[in-house]
């Protein structure tokens, strides 16, 4: 197993750590907070605002979870794309549509919709904001809801963070995890 540059917290303190900061015990197991834990208030906020987009969001739970894969696949991020594989395929997302994700333009099997929000995806991390033809496709294709709007922008730009954050302080995955599901199939360098 690989080092943070910041080491993570033994399981231990970074549950007590977790339990000062209010962040939820479970977390304190992933290799992402034990390293986060070192700063309990950030991991707070940051715990806090996930949290918020993956148990109370409006956004579509299937479009966030393929905005995430597709950051994680665009910024080579081996963290983000194999925690989210998971998450993703508990909520019965299917393995062709997270694959899709690394070609969107040639998979035949997402619409309008999933074609918007991805496009909308890789500006946000090509140029840092989605562009006013994409806007225009995410707006049609989300019904112009200001709330699922904000919400997409937000979880592109979250997951965007978390990426540079887990490559930053080289967050290792955990123990036991193997990465780049289903196939160890890495994005060229």
């Amino acid at each position: 197993m690989t080092t943070a540059r910041v080491p993570g917290l033994p399981l231990g303190e970074a549950k007590a750590a977790a339990d000062e900061a209010a962040v939820p015990d479970y977390m304190a197991e992933l290799s992402i907070f034990q390293v986060l834990l070192n700063h309990p208030q950030l991991a707070r906020a940051v715990n806090d605002l996930l949290a918020t987009m993956l148990w109370h969001g409006s956004l579509d739970a299937r479009l966030r979870e393929l905005v995430i894969m597709r950051i994680g696949w665009l910024t080579a991020c081996e963290y983000e794309w194999t925690q989210h594989w998971r998450v993703a395929t508990r909520l019965g997302v299917t393995t062709e549509d997270l694959l899709g994700v690394r070609d969107w333009q040639r998979y035949d099997g997402f619409g309008p919709t999933e074609r918007a929000v991805l496009a909308a995806t890789d500006d946000v991390v090509r140029d840092g904001a989605v562009s006013a033809q994409n806007w225009a496709a995410c707006e049609r294709e989300l019904h112009s809801d200001k709330t699922i709007l904000v919400e997409l922008v937000s979880v592109i730009s979250a997951w965007r963070m978390v990426s540079s954050i887990l490559q930053s302080l080289e967050v290792p995955l955990e123990d036991g995890v193997a990465g780049w599901p289903p196939d160890g199939c890495a994005p060229a360098s």
